[in-house]
């Protein structure tokens, strides 16, 4: 049981509900347009930094794989060569890895202004929110900051070795991928959901102890919206739809709260 008192499915059951989530945030900003509208500026900013970022790594990509690899300047042009090219190619690849996983947290970092009035104009349609303490821009933006950081800490932890295992015959092209969108997936949702539970009062560790208590929908959610942001621009197009479903997720699974349970809302004005 939740603190609805409404049973919680576990498993498949609750891995359907998470991909329902985001369904239900696509509908949302489908029906919502100008919604839609407003939480693709900081995407988009977001996408010109990162592609500028992407085309200078692979400018440089044969360079930073020389300045790694002094050891081969002695060997024979063609053995050189090859080794510096696949390094080359490695270093690309990781970068477009760690251009997924920090995307999210960097469009949010960037329009922490733009996904929270989002995210309250979600609830507000939903009824309303709790009475809590606003928190000043000042203080919020550096703490969503270090939490990003930290965040994406515990994301490396797992996506370094699973990268490096990518190269591994079969185990690499099988189960590593399986495990890389299950990882990146849940970690998306450990970004997403953060703005509706920051609302609630809870922090960092909180937010992380009610994701784990549940894991099942944050799967289903996260697997989704990674599979999505994998499509060129899928990001950009999708990030608000994937607040907006975060937000209807923590509202009336992970952590509801008295105005998801039918007591008096607080106003929210556009």
């Amino acid at each position: 049981m939740n603190s609805m008192g409404r049973p919680v499915r576990r498993g498949v059951g609750g891995f359907a509900d998470g991909v329902r989530y985001v369904l239900r945030g696509l509908g949302w900003v489908a029906r919502n347009p100008r919604q839609w509208l407003f939480g693709l500026i900081p995407a988009l900013l977001a996408l010109v930094l990162y592609i500028v970022a992407l085309v200078l790594l692979g400018t440089y990509a044969g360079d930073l794989a020389a300045w790694a690899t002094p050891f081969a300047d002695g060997w024979n042009s063609g053995l050189r060569q090859t080794v510096r090219v696949l390094l080359g190619v490695v270093i690309f690849a990781l970068g477009l890895v760690l251009s997924v996983l920090t995307f999210t947290a960097a469009t949010l970092a960037i329009g922490e202004p733009f996904y929270e009035k989002l995210s309250e104009r979600v609830e507000q349609d939903l009824g309303g929110l709790e009475a809590v303490p606003e928190v000043p821009l000042w203080r919020s933006i550096p703490r969503s900051l270090r939490d990003s950081v930290i965040t994406l800490g515990y994301a490396l932890m797992f996506t370094i070795p699973l990268f490096v295992l990518g190269f591994v015959p079969v185990v690499g092209q099988t189960v590593v991928p399986v495990l890389a969108a299950a990882v990146s997936g849940f970690f998306l949702t450990v970004e997403l959901t953060a703005l509706a539970m920051e609302r609630r009062g809870l922090a960092r560790k909180q937010r992380f102890a009610v994701l784990r208590g549940d894991k099942a929908p944050a799967l289903g959610f996260g697997v989704l919206l990674f599979l999505m942001f994998l499509v060129p621009f899928g990001a950009v197009v999708a990030m608000p739809a994937a607040v907006a479903g975060a937000t209807i997720m923590v509202r009336e699974r992970l952590a509801p709260g008295p105005a998801a349970q039918g007591h008096a809302p607080r106003p929210v004005h556009p």
